[in-house]
């Protein structure tokens, strides 16, 4: 949706009447709104676009049309500062953690920010501002900026979300290439369970797709050659015709707390988390072990307490490569035994592609989100099964959820595997 199109929507929230019905040309006194009810819409604007409107820039605006555009302005003005500021990847986990915590509605006093943290997972880090530190030095074109070293450090987004929000806790920078956030929520987990932290915000961020980046993966012979018909549906996890992976990029963020704090503070509580497993392959530093992601799952289902057979939902690592798409199913099997075909499995990067870092994060919500919503998102495209891959892949079409514990799989190069178990929260 444009800029002009939410100004509009707001406006018919703001003062009723259909926002299609509304003329972005006339003036804002002819549609029925005084000068005090656009100070308060103002600062609606304000809150939706998440950045402070100055009187100044609307000290002359007469009609919606005007506004949108001078919100367009400001929209740019912001973008430009922050890629001055800070590289893709922290720009992704800044946006994640502040609808993090807005969601969570948590307003920390100083004394409680001291025992609030950071646990941040990142694959590459500042990718983008490396290689572009690279092309200025080898190929030529203006002198590298004096802040490369602090917008591409892999601890950048861990960083700026500790000083954006006034978070003076423990903060814990994770690279463990894909599960990077996966293990950065499981650590997080158990630092507030152990006491080192009241509040953590954890997550992940990635921003690789770039010349460079792109170049080694092709290399590796990993991405999905695009669909003749279709390129949106190039990613075919678990499929007979399964391509490679598909690269994304972004940012997701989770608050963590004990139960018993967010309870005190009326907090909306999503889901439990109950388990964390986190063990090491061993053996290859980029193929796939099924005895390492065994183990993580054995971890997490033992601290959680949980049988196999009560998980309903995985949502699986499923990159939709040859190999790691049998082996996962054989180390879901290995570990589920005769209830493997039981539970229901998905990938879901069928539709978001792989952010690396980041995946175990979004992953972990979309697990979560199955919970709250007792459905579980499908494999998407998958038409033609691998007979190797013969678990229930959820294909095509979401389903209702029965269970009320879900387990989330993140497996990376290096052989480091976490898996995350959370539970339906019941007070």
């Amino acid at each position: 949706m444009d800029t002009l199109a939410r100004v509009k929507e707001l406006a018919a929230k703001q003062f009723g009447g259909d926002a299609q019905a509304i003329d972005e040309n006339a003036p804002v006194d002819q549609l029925g709104i005084d000068s005090l009810g656009f100070l308060e819409f103002l600062f609606e604007l304000e809150d939706h676009f998440e950045f402070p409107i100055p009187q100044e820039a609307v000290a002359n605006v007469k009609t919606l049309a005007e506004l949108s555009n001078a919100i367009d302005g400001l929209i740019i003005a912001k973008q430009t500062t922050q890629a001055a500021q800070f590289d893709r990847a922290t720009q992704f986990a800044l946006a994640a953690v502040r609808h993090a915590l807005r969601d969570a509605s948590l307003d920390l006093s100083a004394e409680e920010s001291r025992l609030a943290g950071v646990y941040w997972g990142t694959g590459l880090g500042g990718a983008s501002t490396i290689e572009e530190s690279y092309r200025l030095l080898y190929v030529g074109g203006g002198r590298v900026r004096p802040s490369s070293v602090v917008l591409g450090m892999n601890n950048a987004a861990a960083g700026n979300i500790s000083i954006a929000n006034g978070l003076r806790g423990p903060v814990l920078n994770v690279s463990t290439a894909c599960s990077s956030s996966a293990a950065s929520i499981g650590e997080a987990y158990r630092a507030i369970k152990a006491g080192y932290a009241d509040v953590i915000v954890a997550g992940g961020s990635e921003a690789l797709i770039t010349h460079g980046n792109l170049r080694a993966w092709d290399a590796m012979q990993a991405l999905a050659h695009a669909d003749p018909i279709d390129p949106a549906r190039s990613c075919k996890p678990f499929s007979a015709n399964r391509r490679g992976i598909v690269l994304g990029e972004g940012a997701a963020a989770l608050v963590l707390e004990s139960a018993e704090r967010a309870e005190r503070r009326g907090a909306r509580i999503y889901a439990e988390l109950v388990g964390y497993g986190n063990a090491a392959d061993a053996s290859h530093i980029s193929k796939p072990d099924a005895d390492g992601q065994a183990r993580a799952m054995c971890a997490a289902l033992a601290e959680a307490k949980v049988a196999p057979g009560e998980i309903g939902y995985i949502n699986a690592h499923g990159t939709a490569t040859a190999v790691g798409d049998v082996v996962e199913t054989n180390a879901i099997k290995k570990v589920f035994g005769d209830d493997a075909r039981g539970v229901a499995v998905s990938s879901t990067k069928a539709l978001h592609g792989h952010l690396m870092g980041a995946t175990g994060a979004l992953e972990m919500i979309a697990a979560t989100a199955a919970l709250v919503y007792r459905m579980i998102p499908p494999t998407a495209h998958l038409e033609c099964p691998d007979p190797a891959c013969d678990l229930d892949y959820v294909p095509n079409e979401p389903r209702q959820l029965q269970s009320e514990v879900v387990m989330s799989n993140s497996f990376a190069f290096g052989g480091m595997n976490a898996v995350l178990v959370a539970r339906r929260y019941s007070n």
